[in-house]
């Protein structure tokens, strides 16, 4: 009891935590970008791109929407915005 507190911490500290490098990051992020992009290409992607925007980014709730609704549409626009911007990315 008498014994002070040793910390054995690791002098790297949390720099295991950023283990990759910015540039390697970012050609995961870009590599990620071209999957979106090969995987929404030719006419069945566009049939998909198509569906996702007419049943969820164009829907819209009548004033009678509950906020579970509400919050449920807005998790689907946000899935279906980030698809499509990493599809735009990817052509880009």
């Amino acid at each position: 009891m008498g014994r002070s507190a040793e910390i054995d911490a690791d002098p790297a500290g949390w720099d295991w935590f950023e283990a990759g490098s910015k540039q390697d990051v970012a050609n995961e992020d870009d590599d990620l970008a071209r999957a979106f992009a090969r995987s929404f290409n030719g006419s069945d992607g566009a049939i998909v791109v198509r569906h996702l925007r007419q049943t969820i980014l164009d829907r819209r709730l009548g004033p009678s929407a509950s906020d579970a609704e509400l919050r449920f549409l807005e998790g689907q626009r946000s899935v279906a915005a980030h698809i499509l911007s990493m599809i735009d990315r990817g052509r880009g």
